[in-house]
């Protein structure tokens, strides 16, 4: 009757106690588990900071040591700008003594080719290829040579400046480039976790194509400050060239300058010379030609002169001619008048020293021309080479450039 009225529904009071009981150790499980939950969970957490400090630390001594770095090359950089720009002023100061030099070769080079074509104007014998116009020729070759010279370092020059000019660039690019890197570096050394307006970045985790290995980094700084001091190598040694080149062209132009108005003060001497025995010849030529005409001039009245002692022997011959009879004597009176006669005439007939005299005088004449054409000559020839010639190239001034 009594199992007949107890309720099914109900559970054993041993199940009641079996279920407290696990109630409890599953209460004290769950609890032992969120215990060494949040042990790990603190663990971790104190783990992850450590972590993240040591982490960000690391990255501040890296970017610290970055912008040392940069800051290295960027000096670098700085000390080979004002390396190349010093050279390059330098090496136009340079070309401004090439393009000196060059101008200053045309007055010595048209006065010289002017003295040829003045000289051109001698005539007679004394156009001649004499040293004066060796010298002239070979100052002429000289100065040609030093001009092409001139303009093959003057167009090197102005290739280095534009080589410089390019290393310049290049440095200044690289500069600007490193000033940025700089600026932004520094701008991220100086951010902290407390930092406002600090922010999270999608797209800061990628990697964009155009980042380049620290080694392609300094290669590339590397090849810039390389460039730029062989350029100034270049330079320094384009410099010395030019230096050498000034200064030997500079000797060379006076050497052959003196050489030529050397062999012109000799020739002017040479040709007054030759002009002054000239005159002087002509002097004894005229004196002679007077003493000539002279001369001819007695020869002639010596002539003259004896017409009348012809006349009279010839007229005593005639009368005598009529004699009579045995009077018509060849005596020795007629025999002398014969011979007075034949004598007379036979002087006169000899015109001999008359003509060698006549032929004398015109042959004093002859050379009195020609000593008169010669001096022409000579003072023609003086007037180019002393007053033409020697005057405009005392107007040459060779500078040192």
């Amino acid at each position: 009757m009594a199992r007949l009225l107890q309720d099914p529904s109900k559970l054993h009071p041993s199940e009641w106690y079996t279920a407290n009981k696990m109630q409890c150790a599953s209460t004290e499980s769950q609890k032992s588990r969120s215990e060494c939950m949040i042990a790990e969970s603190w663990r971790l957490v104190d783990e992850i900071e450590k972590t993240t400090q040591k982490t960000q630390s690391d990255v501040n001594k890296k970017l610290e040591q970055r912008r040392e770095e940069i800051k290295f090359w960027k000096q670098e950089l700085d000390n080979k700008l004002e390396q190349i720009v010093h050279e390059t002023e330098i090496l136009l100061t340079f070309k401004n003594r090439l393009e000196r030099a060059l101008e200053g070769c045309k007055e010595p080079l048209v006065v010289a080719q002017k003295c040829l074509l003045y000289r051109q104007r001698r005539v007679g014998i004394d156009l001649v290829h004499d040293e004066v116009e060796q010298q002239l020729l070979k100052e002429v070759e000289v100065l040609q040579g030093i001009i092409a010279l001139l303009e093959r370092t003057l167009e090197q020059t102005n290739e280095q400046i534009r080589r410089n000019r390019s290393a310049k660039y290049d440095l200044d690019m690289d500069l600007k480039d490193k000033f940025t890197a700089l600026t932004i570096d520094d701008y991220c050394a100086s951010l902290t976790n407390d930092t406002p307006h600090i922010i999270y970045a999608d797209n800061a985790m990628k990697l964009e194509g155009n980042f380049v290995s620290p080694e392609d980094w300094i290669d590339f700084t590397n090849i810039n400050v390389e460039k730029a001091d062989k350029q100034r190598n270049n330079s320094l040694a384009l410099k010395a060239l030019i230096d050498g080149i000034l200064s030997q062209i500079a000797n060379d132009m006076r050497k052959h300058c003196e050489m030529v108005n050397n062999a012109f003060r000799n020739r002017v001497k040479e040709v007054k010379d030759a002009k002054h025995k000239l005159e002087t010849l002509l002097a004894m030529v005229m004196d002679e030609t007077a003493s000539q005409e002279k001369n001819i001039a007695a020869l002639k009245k010596a002539i003259t002169d004896k017409e009348a002692p012809v006349k009279v022997a010839q007229t005593r011959l005639e009368a005598r001619n009529h004699r009579p009879n045995m009077e018509l004597c060849y005596d020795t009176v007629h025999s002398s008048l014969m011979g007075e006669v034949q004598e007379i005439t036979k002087n006169i007939q000899r015109q001999d020293a008359l003509a060698q005299a006549q032929t004398e005088l015109k042959g004093l004449s002859r050379r009195q021309l020609s000593l008169e054409e010669e001096i022409k000559v000579k003072e023609n020839t003086l007037y180019i080479d002393e007053v033409l010639c020697m005057q405009m190239r005392e107007s040459v001034c060779i500078n040192n450039y």
